[in-house]
């Protein structure tokens, strides 16, 4: 099996930590070939490093997924340079707490466009080489807040849902191209997103998942043959929600 594994190479979107990191790693493991994407150059560098330290080709593109007219173009490019795109994992997005009555226009508009509208982007950018190269795998991350609703989560939420939305159509458009499309949905996630400036929550992190378990939960659904595939994956951690 690892020579056919070999021979394929992933996308992966918000690379340079967290969940990104640690499928790229993940992957590097499994013997995939890495085009790694995210805004911090050295960051993404070193998890490059990392990976080819584990006998991979890694690429690293610093790009912000923020700049939306400039994502599926700067996508479709990368994957040009890299060679054919097998798998992409649409990882990036950010979190944001705030009631909705209280949330700016432009504070909204930042959470849809980085958490819905660049994976949108991304997915328009890679889908015509895949579609040409007979299929692939599209992993979208979204969380638990798409259908489990929390005050003050409500931008987040709205932009996790509309992700579910967009995969599981998408997933039915592209089916007649043997694309999959898997949805991810982890509870709360120890990582970087809860020290960010947009998040006011105050969890406990020890006792939330860690980036390495769903990072092996997307690895499994993308190592299913191909005539089969996870539509929705939804992880917690076992004590259940925070």
């Amino acid at each position: 099996m690892n020579s056919v594994i070999r021979q394929q190479r992933a996308l992966i979107t918000g690379a340079s930590s967290g969940i990104g990191k640690e499928t790229a790693l993940a992957f590097a493991k499994a013997g995939i070939n890495l085009v790694l994407i995210g805004r911090d150059q050295q960051k993404l560098a070193t998890v490059a490093a990392m990976a080819a330290d584990l006998g991979v080709s890694a690429q690293a593109y610093p790009l912000d997924l923020a700049d939306i007219p400039e994502v599926a173009p700067n996508i479709a490019k990368i994957a040009q340079e890299s060679g054919p795109i097998d798998i992409l994992i649409n990882n990036a997005g950010m979190g944001y707490t705030n009631s909705l009555a209280d949330t700016p226009l432009s504070d909204w508009q930042r959470v849809i466009d980085l958490n819905l509208t660049s994976v949108y982007q991304c997915v328009q950018g890679i889908l015509p080489a895949m579609r040409q190269q007979g299929g692939g795998t599209i992993i979208n991350v979204s969380s638990i807040a798409a259908d489990n609703f929390f005050p003050d989560w409500g931008a987040y939420s709205v932009s996790k849902a509309g992700l579910v939305a967009f995969s599981r159509i998408l997933a039915i458009e592209e089916r007649a191209n043997a694309i999959r499309i898997t949805i991810i949905i982890p509870g709360a996630v120890n990582t970087p997103i809860w020290d960010s400036d947009s998040v006011k929550a105050d969890f406990d992190r020890s006792a939330m998942l860690t980036p390495d378990i769903i990072a092996q939960a997307i690895l499994q659904a993308v190592l299913l043959p191909k005539q089969a595939v996870v539509e929705t994956m939804t992880i917690m951690p076992s004590a259940g929600a925070l």
